[in-house]
């Protein structure tokens, strides 16, 4: 007979074991090696984290007491992954687009990057896998109790051995599944482990199975009589248990969290589902496929009231095949192990990314940026948080009783975890799912479940007697087994129809009644319609973010090292001569979607937020959520069909109205602004030629001035004509374009002159001139009108003691930059968004103008195919002008 010391350390040598399997295939991963790391059939058998010690102890014990009712818990996995196009293709390319690294991050990005909402799934999940890690001990223990039976001089005692078991997984997996911060990082080590746990717990059963039927019952032939002969091969269905034992079991392979971790966290390439979809439940096949022979020989050959959770062990020890039992348990080993590694892998993840981060992120409100070691912090809360998950599991098997059926106790917990299932679906596939109505839908489902089942599981020692008999409060429609009165139905079909439908409508309501937030409304677009709108669902605007905060920020999540790279690599791709990224909006969309794979979207936005303060939202999703808008407005007007086209037609009215609307208000203004500047030089004009005409005896001095004062307004008019004939028919798209070849040092060597010629204030200007041998083929006159402008606006508006223009010229990935950069005190915050508009005058009417000169240069660029833009925090005023080297416009 094999010892219990023998066991034990078989069982350290496995773990041993897999540590080197996860070591080299990190190794493999992390040198560019082992292709196959990546393979569908990696992806595949790490699906077989669903199959926990529930499936290979419990299938067994289930089968020898409801007959052919375990093909239930196979049977959804199958259905699901059966239908993957329409269903689990979307959930991964959501998890892919979103960067989300758990459920409840999904979730939380879905509804306007909900924290609360986060939370309240990661409660939901971590109490719905409780009653799982509480069946992981139940089934290690229970094998222990077995080998234990026969050597009573072995370290097994039952009163502390539960204990220690759980303390050796928490370690295990905490040494196994915190090592990497970044959860979106691929654990290849991790999913390598499980896949070979996979084979493992496969070869294992199979090997009892092959014992039985050739070894005892002599072949097939033999086998199938006494399967006949037995209660199991009566085939007895009931309809409701065997229905909501497959919807739960398809529900909890979509929403487990340790399932979605290896689903959608771990994939490396959307096309392995479509492996997936047929070896999976054909890996499911093979799992059950001795079930009901060894069930039935474990009911033959052992004396009755023997567990029939234990027939995978006990069967071969019966006939003395020690061997085989010690590899059935290294079976049943792995199967729990490896669902605890990846369980408390997900639930740390939840834990720390939506409890601990925000708290902590609380504490530092006001501080301007994000001090700290947060990488130490999120590594501690994700260890205590598998302590903590452990130790929960621990409590609920002590007052259970550790009696239960292992069937029972996975099914407790399918129901609990299965209350996230409206929220999912709904949030991918209705538009009209709000943030409230996926709160008040899962608080209703996770009362109700812990109402009607998981108090009621732990045999009266957490819910009173009395309220089980009688109700709460004495209301006997209350009671937990008997809700609104109903009796006669299982408990399990009986709490699971109550929690999920109450659940559902609960969401649909709240939902219809609520209205989502902006942000909401953006990425149910980006959800719903995931296949045809872009990955980012909103951009941030950068203009008040400062660079080094959020370098400083990534450094303490990321490390000193990661985060240097990622700054650096963005700054090449601006073409920027800083080492730090200008905060752009696609910038910081990336960052955020960076730090998203270590503390999760909604901190990740959290925290950018905290430092930027301000956010933007692509024209491409604003298309959506109008898109949306209108796609609500036709829904509502089904009700009728004439209404329909009324609501419409309506629509474009209004559309229609507004625009006009705005273009009224935009010429009223132009007309105000251009009767303005036309007014003041010709009233001038007029003043003056009155007082030449009427008034006698003027001095030849005073005749001079006079006519030198309606000459410069003359001339001022004529400059004004000419702006707006100039921007008319620029806006209008009637320019003709002068192309030529000629390089940018002449081109500006000719500004600089006609700028500066007869100037009465003299400013210096400093210029690279070896950058500026650059050739451009562009309209040159054009192109010299604007650097003319910018040259002239510095003249007149740089305030310093001594004006000083820095002009520099640089060739960015075929586009030349040209800066105008001056030593003054800039423009005003407020006034940079306006520069550009028409008759816009920062400096007042101290330098002349009529406002026209920017407006016109944005027109000049726009027609040269490129761009002239404001550059904030250069210290003075500073322009960029940016064109291509080679653009062929058309001329119109």
């Amino acid at each position: 007979m094999t010892t219990v010391n023998v066991l034990i350390l078989v069982c350290l040598g496995y773990v041993v074991f897999l540590f080197a399997v996860a070591f080299a295939a990190d190794r493999m991963a992390a040198a560019g090696r082992g292709k196959w790391l990546r393979s569908p059939l990696i992806y595949t058998l790490s699906l077989s984290i669903y199959c926990t010690a529930w499936t290979f102890y419990g299938a067994v014990g289930n089968a020898a007491r409801s007959g052919l009712e375990f093909v239930t818990i196979y049977l959804g996995p199958t259905l699901v992954m059966v239908s993957w196009w329409w269903g689990l293709r979307k959930l991964v390319r959501v998890g892919r687009s979103q960067r989300v690294t758990s459920i409840a991050d999904l979730l939380s990005s879905r509804y306007g990057k909900s924290n609360t909402l986060a939370v309240c799934v990661t409660i939901l999940a971590v109490l719905g896998g409780t009653p799982y890690i509480a069946l992981q001990l139940q089934s290690i223990t229970l094998s222990f109790s077995i080998f234990a039976e026969a050597d009573p001089s072995g370290l097994y005692r039952e009163g502390s051995s539960v204990f220690w078991v759980a303390a050796g997984l928490a370690v295990f997996a905490i040494l196994f599944g915190t090592r990497n911060l970044d959860v979106n990082e691929r654990h290849h080590g991790v999913v390598t482990a499980i896949a070979v746990e996979a084979i493992v717990k496969l070869f294992a059963l199979i090997a009892v199975g092959v014992f039985v039927v050739w070894g005892i019952a002599g072949g097939i032939g033999p086998m199938m009589e006494r399967i006949d002969a037995s209660e199991i091969g009566q085939w007895h269905v009931d309809a409701g248990r065997w229905t909501t034992f497959i919807f739960l079991s398809a529900a909890a392979f979509i929403c487990l969290p340790r399932m979605f971790q290896v689903m959608v966290v771990e994939n490396d390439d959307e096309s392995h589902l479509r492996t997936a979809a047929w070896a999976f439940p054909l890996y499911l096949l093979l799992m059950s496929l001795f079930v009901v022979p060894i069930a039935v020989v474990g009911l033959d050959l052992l004396p009755q009231g023997a567990n029939p959770d234990l027939f995978v062990l006990t069967v071969p020890l019966s006939q003395g095949n020690d061997w085989l039992a010690m590899l059935s348990f290294i079976g049943g080993f792995s199967s729990a192990t490896s669902m605890v590694i990846v369980t408390a892998m997900a639930l740390s993840t939840m834990v720390s990314n939506h409890v601990v981060m925000p708290i902590w992120l609380n504490t530092q409100e006001g501080t301007g940026s994000v001090s700290g070691d947060v990488r130490n912090i999120v590594l501690m809360a994700r260890r205590v948080s598998i302590a903590a998950v452990m130790a929960l599991g621990f409590f609920y098997y002590r007052l259970s009783g550790g009696g239960a059926a292992l069937a029972s106790i996975g099914l407790i917990a399918f129901a609990g975890i299965s209350q996230i299932l409206p929220a999912l679906v709904g949030g991918l596939f209705w538009r009209g799912a709000t943030r409230t109505g996926a709160l008040v839908g899962l608080t209703v489902g996770f009362v109700l479940w812990i109402y009607t089942l998981l108090l009621p599981g732990m045999s009266g020692a957490s819910m009173p007697e009395s309220v089980l008999q009688n109700g709460l409060f004495g209301i006997s429609w209350l009671r937990p087994q008997a809700l609104f009165g109903i009796e006669g139905i299982d408990p399990m079909v009986h709490s699971v129809m109550w929690s999920l439908l109450l659940n559902t409508i609960a969401f649909c309501v709240a939902s219809l009644l609520s209205f989502p937030s902006p942000l909401e409304r953006l990425q149910g677009a980006q959800f719903v319609n995931v296949f045809d709108h872009s990955v980012a669902p909103r951009g941030w605007s950068g203009s008040v973010a400062q660079s080094e905060d959020l370098m400083i920020m990534t450094q303490r999540i990321l490390g000193t090292g990661p985060a240097q790279e990622f700054f650096q690599a963005e700054a090449e791709k601006q073409g920027g001569r800083s080492h730090l990224p200008e905060p752009t909006p696609a910038f910081l969309g990336r960052l955020e979607r960076e730090l998203s794979g270590s503390v999760g979207t909604a901190t990740a936005h959290a925290m950018i937020g905290q430092i930027v303060g301000g956010s933007s939202v692509s024209v491409e999703d604003l298309l959506a959520v109008a898109d949306e808008s209108a796609q609500l407005l036709e829904y509502s007007s089904q009700l009728e069909v004439k209404s329909s086209e009324l609501s419409r037609t309506a629509r474009q009215l209004r559309e229609a109205n507004a625009k006009l609307t705005q273009v009224s208000a935009q010429k009223d203004n132009f007309l105000s602004q251009v009767s303005h500047e036309l007014r003041t030089p010709m009233t001038s004009i007029r003043a003056f030629s009155e007082i030449m005409r009427d008034t006698e005896g003027l001095s030849r001095d005073e005749q001079t001035r006079y006519a030198t004062i309606i000459h410069d307004e003359a001339l001022r008019l004529t400059r004004l004509l000419d702006d707006l004939l100039d921007l008319s028919v620029l806006e209008n798209g009637q320019v003709n374009l002068n192309l030529g070849d000629d390089s940018l040092r002449s081109v500006l060597d000719r500004a600089v002159s006609s700028a500066l010629a007869g100037a009465g204030r003299k400013i210096s200007v400093r210029r690279a001139r070896a950058a500026e041998r650059i050739v451009l083929h562009t309209d040159l006159d054009r192109l010299g009108q604007v650097f003319i402008n910018l040259i002239s606006n510095a003249q007149k508006y740089c305030d310093a003691d001594e004006p000083v223009l820095t002009i520099s010229a640089y060739d960015v990935g075929g586009r030349v930059i040209i800066d105008f950069i001056d030593n003054g005190s800039g423009i005003p915050p407020g006034a940079r968004s306006m520069v550009f508009e028409k008759f816009a005058r920062v400096g007042g009417d101290k330098a002349g103008g009529a406002g026209l000169g920017l407006a016109i240069c944005r027109e000049i660029m726009q027609r040269l195919g490129g761009e002239i833009s404001y550059l904030p925090g250069q210290g003075g005023a500073a322009f960029r002008v940016s064109l291509p080297l080679a653009h062929r416009q058309a001329a119109q």
